[in-house]
């Protein structure tokens, strides 16, 4: 990860369903009949707060139980997206838990490296909002609510919510689910591995039990680094000069032997996760979850390549060092459900960490900067990062349960956001080379503290004006405080009046930036949904969202643009130094309708979101530092069909198909920036981040054996349509092409077992899912040297293997 991309950080169901009546309070673990294949979409959820099917959940919700999600193999959020109509999630491997992109709300640049924490999506497990991205294993169904959700959640949302509802601990029998997978992998030398295994287990009948789940991935890498530096700061990272790229190369077999190694696969995963849950219940109507979760993520090298830069291939990263992250998560969460008779009472608390940790080839960010490094013949850079996020949230809610006609949910949330990031950047043997004394060769270091308050009050209420006809209409009011504080110093070359003397590091106060900004406001919904009759149904809503803004962590400039003085400049503009809070206001009308004795089923939703003073992820133009600025007005609109046809009662169709067009409605200045460049952006440009058209198409046919066996054979197409890197193509942006795969699996399935063959990306799709950088820096030269900042990340390829899964 360079410093562009880095300093970024710096600061900052298939089945989608109409409308009904919600009419039965739920606590947080109410049992819900999660699989209905086949049975008109009878999943029950509780996205309302109630336990309802998906049949009469008044608002715009898609779901996937835990049988469609073991059938699709989806393991994480990425694969979640392929089937849930109107989310963009690129897979950036597994360095990162990859971008959520609901309905066209992103306007930052695409990145090979993901991200790790997500704005403008509220995520949950079960009742806790995280910035994490836990694997799917032992859940009941994941939840995808499209649309601001700020009066029934406490986690304020600006485009929709994503909830994975676990399975909960039940203290009436021992049970225990074990999962294997094995797999080979196109151009991996390897072969992969997945197993996971879940017990309950009754501790104390109708009163303890524990729930644990354990699983561990082992995915081999399919990027190859042929280029690494064999004696950083002594080897020559290019030994062919050339006035031109075309001229420049790796040299002879007897320059490779001197100057570099290899490593294969470096992309591979290695994670371990476990959540465990332990249940108290003094009564039926009382209830307490302990819960424990941890996940450990580790890889060496991006899912990314150089796009032939220097004559590297297709699976080729052209970087110079190795690049490990370390992704590391706790989860300490209580959840307190008691029923009053005339309302559930739900207290949630929990504390989650974050630590990641990652070393990167910065050479290019150094290069791309012209701050003439090249004239050293064996240049080259690496930078470290540790991050952490620490974060505690408190709610309290209650969902009336008196019955009548009127219905109502009321709640308060706090939220305490804290994070913490040091990064530096090492410049091998350049110090020596420049006759400064600094054996760290410690050529420049940040550092970062955030903090980030909210609290809010929310509330619903419904009126049930006919068994057919309900109204619902919800406020929230929220404030919340940001505080950033943050600092650089540029050892070699002085971050202040003077050098700082090796081994010292003085962040001088013309580059500390400290600062803080707070708002409130109310945000507002307002539904309503009829009951045709039990095979039509519609609903409209309007709501509104918002996402906080806060304080960017860079130091005041203190120059003019026109007076920009020599040598390394780490600084921001005045419209550079800090954001404001953005806001959606959404409209939608969704009808579902069932017809020929419900064999053929469908559901199309129309939306239009109107996004205020939207925040993009930009850089400073002096010192390429990470910002976020707000860039006006914007638009969303667009429609999501998804349906089911049983052709025959053995063979089934499901399809999806989205269409998103969103764009700018105002002109903004100085909102791209390019080799250092400010571009502006106008009315009708396209943000970037999301596709246009996007798809999924489904055949599942099933032979049964009888005594409870079944042969099922499945084959599922996805389409995912062209993304733009940038804000309308602008500061050389491009077009990210659209793309096609399949996938296909045979299960044998028993009363006690399954046993599959699969395959993912059957035809060995390659394509390009995200851009670092811009293509401005590809093939660039300074001085002979070669740039390599340029990123294309690509697709996981093929994967064929076998499934298994055991019940007791």
């Amino acid at each position: 990860m360079t410093r562009k991309s880095t300093r970024k950080t710096l600061l900052c169901a298939t089945i989608l369903m109409g409308v009904g009546m919600p009419t039965l309070a739920v606590a947080a673990d109410a049992p819900a009949n999660t699989d209905a294949p086949g049975n008109g979409g009878d999943i029950v959820v509780t996205a309302t707060r109630r336990q309802t099917t998906l049949q009469d959940a008044p608002i715009n919700i898609s779901a996937l139980g835990s049988d469609q999600l073991a059938k699709a193999r989806i393991d994480d959020v990425k694969a979640l997206a392929s089937f849930t109509p109107g989310i963009t999630v690129n897979d950036t491997g597994p360095k990162s838990t990859g971008n959520i992109v609901m309905r066209g709300i992103s306007s930052s640049d695409s990145s090979a490296t993901g991200s790790n924490y997500e704005t403008a999506v509220g995520v949950y497990l079960g009742e806790v909002p995280l910035y994490l991205d836990f694997k799917l294993i032992d859940i009941s169904r994941v939840e995808v609510l499209q649309g601001p959700q700020g009066t029934l959640y406490g986690l304020g949302t600006l485009a929709g919510a994503v909830r994975y509802m676990p399975n909960r601990p039940t203290t009436d029998k021992f049970t225990v689910d074990l999962h294997a997978r094995g797999f080979a992998q196109s151009h991996s030398s390897d072969f992969g591995a997945n197993v996971d295994g879940t017990v309950n287990i009754p501790i104390l009948a109708d009163h303890i039990a524990l729930r644990s789940t354990v699983g561990y991935y082992d995915n081999p890498g399919f990027i190859n680094y042929n280029h690494l530096l064999k004696n950083p700061g002594v080897s020559d990272p290019q030994p062919v000069r050339g006035t031109t790229a075309a001229q420049g190369g790796f040299g002879t077999s007897t320059d490779y032997l001197n100057n570099f190694t290899f490593r294969k696969g470096v992309n591979y995963e290695r994670t371990f996760t476990t959540r465990n849950q332990l249940l108290l219940e003094a009564s039926p109507a009382a209830k307490l979850y302990l819960t424990y979760a941890h996940q450990i993520t580790k890889t060496l090298g991006r899912q990314a390549t150089g796009a032939g830069v220097l004559g590297t291939d297709k699976y080729e990263g052209p970087w110079r060092y190795l690049e490990p992250t370390t992704r590391k998560a706790d989860l300490f969460a209580a959840e307190f459900n008691f029923n009053l008779g005339f309302a559930q009472v739900v207290a949630t608390g929990a504390y989650t960490n974050q630590n990641l940790k990652t070393h990167a080839d910065n050479t290019d960010l150094l290069l791309d900067l012209n701050y003439g490094y090249e004239a050293f013949p064996s240049f080259s850079s690496y930078n470290d990062t540790n991050e952490e996020y620490r974060q505690f949230n408190g709610e309290l809610r209650l969902v009336s349960s008196h019955g009548g006609p009127i219905s109502w949910v009321i709640g308060g949330f706090y939220n305490n956001l804290r994070n913490y990031r040091n990064y530096q950047e090492h410049t091998p043997g350049f110090a020596a080379f420049a006759g400064v004394y600094r054996p760290d060769d410690l050529e420049y270091i940040s550092f970062v503290n955030t903090r980030t308050k909210e609290k809010a009050v929310y509330g619903e209420a419904t009126a049930h004006l006919t068994d057919a006809w309900q109204v619902t209409g919800g406020l929230r009011y929220f404030k919340y405080d940001a505080f950033a504080t943050g600092g650089t110093d540029t050892p070699l070359f002085g971050g202040g009046l003077t050098r700082t003397p090796y081994p010292l590091i003085q962040f001088d106060p013309s580059r500390i930036r400290s600062g803080n900004t707070s708002a409130d406001g109310v945000v507002w919904k307002a539904n309503t949904s009829y009951k045709f009759s039990k095979d039509l149904l519609v609903y409209a809503t309007y709501s509104t969202g918002y996402r906080t803004g806060n304080v960017n962590r860079v130091a005041p400039c203190t120059f003019s643009p026109g007076n920009v003085p020599p040598g390394q400049n780490v600084c921001a503009y005045p419209n550079e130094l800090l954001y404001k809070p953005d806001k959606t206001n959404n409209a939608e009308i969704g009808i579902r309708a069932s017809m020929l004795d419900k064999r053929l089923q469908f559901t199309l939703s129309a939306y239009h979101i109107d996004w205020k003073n939207i925040q993009v992820d930009t850089q400073t133009v002096n010192g390429a530092v990470g910002v976020t600025v707000n860039a006006k007005d914007a638009v969303s609109q667009g429609f999501d069909l998804s349906g089911q046809f049983r052709i025959t009662p053995r063979l089934v169709f499901n399809g999806t198909y989205s269409y998103t067009d969103a764009h700018l409605t105002q002109d903004a200045d100085n909102v791209v920036v390019s080799q250092g460049v400010a571009y502006p952006v106008f009315a009708g440009d396209r943000l970037p981040g999301s596709t246009k058209h996007s798809g999924s198409a489904q055949l599942t046919y099933t032979y049964p054996l009888g005594e409870g066996r079944s042969i099922e054979a499945n084959w599922a197409a996805v389409f995912k349509g062209n993304v733009y890197s940038r804000i309308g193509l602008r500061g050389n942006g491009e077009v990210i092409p659209s793309y096609v795969t399949h996938r296909a699996a045979v299960t044998y399935h028993a009363p006690a077992f399954d046993v599959a063959l699969f395959a993912d990306n059957i035809f060995d799709k390659y394509a390009i899912t995200s851009i670092s950088n811009d293509i401005s820096s590809y093939n660039q030269t300074r001085t002979g040297v070669v740039e390599r900042y340029y990123a294309q990340g690509i697709l996981t390829p093929r994967k064929v293997g076998v499934d298994l899964r055991f019940h007791y």
